[in-house]
């Protein structure tokens, strides 16, 4: 009896099999056989390239290692054939025995069925292990991404996320697949051939053995090329895909600024990159091909030439050099295959390295343990300092809000508003100073623990094609009513009601089928919705008309009084009734204060004023 148990120590789940000796055993060599068979692809492509790809697949070892004995049992069904076909033609056709040349012909038959019906039934297992190893990549992949920080995800860039989410993890699956079908097949073929050959024609077998060892350098030196190439292809793809990407995001902006050829151009020099580096690649890996079949083809002749001389001179049978010549073709083909999986792992091992990339970097917004203090405010920012690259965005911004409080925060584009906002909720974490909700430094705080504070609607937010209740709820377990309520709040409500549905009226893809207005109050009650204990609208109210803007500003001031806002606008009308207004130039803090007050201290708010008021 066989039961299985999984290892939740391990990284990667891994189940662990035991036998019974009482009912029967598994195969454990085969087993290790398995993790021989890996080790070494391991090692032929890129060492420790392919490691950690490998190890999704201990969880299916015993399944692979069921599949790797049916595919060796179809395989040497196949190699069976050869041999009975020489055996009918030296020994049962000089006999003259119909009924011996049927029955042996009914073996041919035999064996030929039973080999398709092992190696389909093998396939399909290493289908499954392929496409159940790839999922579970995927997932951790997908999950990593989620957990990556500004600073990571700008390094990876977005669309080389979605390359490596895409392509990289199907040349991933395709190897896997591959691996289990040819990768173990072909060996077979090629080594048991050999083995067979030797006892029926061990001269002829030399020969053929002789032309290996220059099959075996061509492919080790080719694929050792290939790897770097299909990396940099892979590389020139991210770029095509980031060009697609922007092209689909502005195609109207691109229509209505007549860009359409320029974007064409754009375009067509991304993808002639991509063409230009599959070409090198391709043209690399395609060497294989014409020089094995060159040099198989010389052995081929040479047996050939060697084998009529050896038959005209008695010294073999004419069956056993029918045979050769059949197993000759089986490891010619098994050859290219061989050649098909170094291709195909080499493109693997290019995928492999960016996605173990992803998985394997580090965390850089650990936990820190930092003392908590006693404090009367619920936001701080202490002298806090912050740059992207070198040059600093944020420069010593310092400011106290008590809970319940308002504060805007105002300023040309660029000053680092939307950046206070990102460190606030730790996307980034801080060069200098320190920030702390209710006295505790937000670096000590678990980032799941500490975003579930905040209820957001940014700048550019996104919408999905899903119902507007789920566009508000977002997994959060949202009810209906309290859904209600933040339409209600958010100045959506008015639009809701027009449509039949209400709140399951299904959003096209980024709510296109909304106005501009209609998405941002749509937003701003996903942030609403969940009672946050910190608001923040980043410049969200921009295409609110002045009325609806205002009684956005008096549903936060009347029905969210315990909740500490946090306003970015472009207008000071949409600021200037909040209890504090930070004002930033250049992300430089050059005023802080009420309304009055910084009409009174501020130069830079004084000019916002009159440009808006005309006073």
């Amino acid at each position: 009896m066989v039961t299985g148990t999984v290892d939740k120590s391990s990284t990667v789940p891994v189940i662990i099999y035991k036998t019974s000796t009482v009912t029967g055993t598994i195969d454990i060599l085969s087993l290790q056989m398995i993790r021989l068979y890996l080790h070494c692809l391991n090692i032929l492509h890129g060492g420790s390239s392919l490691k950690k790809v490998f190890s999704y697949l201990k969880p299916y070892y015993f399944r692979m290692a069921i599949g790797l004995m049916i595919k060796v049992l179809g395989t040497f069904m196949d190699l069976g054939l050869p041999w009975v076909l020489a055996f009918i033609i030296d020994d049962i056709v000089p006999l003259n025995r119909i009924d011996l040349i049927l029955w042996w012909g009914l073996v041919m038959i035999l064996l030929s069925i039973g080999a398709r019906t092992f190696n389909i039934l093998a396939n399909r297992m290493a289908s499954k292990v392929s496409r159940d190893t790839t999922e579970i990549l995927r997932h951790d992949l997908f999950q990593k991404i989620l957990s990556l920080s500004g600073r990571q995800l700008n390094y990876f860039t977005i669309p080389s996320l979605e390359a490596r989410m895409t392509t990289d993890t199907y040349n991933i699956h395709h190897m896997i697949g591959m691996m289990q079908r040819i990768g173990i097949r072909a060996p077979i073929m090629l080594i048991g051939g050999i083995v067979i050959t030797s006892t029926l024609e061990p001269v002829l077998t030399l020969i053929l053995v002789g032309v290996l060892p220059f099959l075996a350098i061509i492919v080790m030196i080719i694929t050792k090329k290939g790897i770097p190439l299909y990396t940099k292809l892979q590389e020139t793809s991210d770029k095509m895909v980031k060009v697609v990407r922007e092209n689909i995001t502005g195609v109207r902006v691109i229509k209505a600024l007549s860009k359409n050829a320029y974007e064409k151009d754009r375009f067509k020099k991304v993808n002639q990159e991509v063409v230009d580096k599959e070409l090198t690649a391709g043209t690399m890996m395609a060497i294989t091909n014409p020089t094995m079949n060159l040099l198989l083809n010389i052995g081929l002749t040479l047996v050939i030439v060697v084998g009529a001389f050896r038959v005209n001179s008695g010294a073999s049978e004419p069956g056993k050099i029918v045979a050769f010549l059949s197993y000759f073709m089986i490891m010619l083909h098994a050859v290219m295959a061989i050649t098909r999986i170094f291709v195909v792992f080499s493109r693997a091992s290019a995928s492999a390295i960016r996605i173990e990339e992803v998985l394997d970097i580090k965390e850089d917004l650990e936990v820190k343990h930092i003392d908590s203090v006693t404090s009367d405010y619920h936001i701080e920012f202490n002298n806090v300092s912050f740059s992207y690259d070198k040059e600093p965005c944020i420069i010593d911004v310092s400011f106290l809000i008590k809970k319940g409080e308002s504060l805007g925060i105002i300023g040309s584009t660029g000053s680092g508003k939307t950046t206070l906002i990102h460190l606030l909720m730790r996307f980034y974490d801080i060069n200098n100073g320190n920030i702390r909700i209710n006295g505790v430094d937000i670096r000590s705080l678990d980032k799941q623990l500490l975003r579930k504070k905040f209820g957001v609607a940014f700048q550019n937010d996104v919408l999905f094609a899903d119902s507007i209740y789920e566009n508000i709820n977002l997994g959060r377990n949202i009810t209906e009513e309290e859904a209600i309520k933040a339409t209600i709040d958010s100045q959506a409500a008015s639009f809701i009601e027009e449509y039949d549905e209400k709140l399951d009226f299904e959003l096209t893809i980024k709510g296109s089928n909304l106005s501009g207005g209609q998405k941002q109050r749509l937003l701003i009650a996903r942030a609403f919705a969940g009672n946050p204990e910190i608001l923040i609208l980043d410049d969200s109210s921009s295409a609110l008309d002045f009325k609806t803007d205002a009684m956005l500003r008096k549903a936060i001031r009347t029905n969210h009084k315990e909740t500490t806002s946090i306003i970015i606008a472009q207008r000071i009308s949409s600021v200037m009734k909040l209890d504090h207004i930070l004002v930033l130039e250049d992300g430089k803090q050059v005023g802080f204060g009420s309304h009055e007050e910084l009409l009174e201290s501020c130069n830079v708010y004084q000019e916002i004023y009159q440009s808006q008021f005309g006073q």
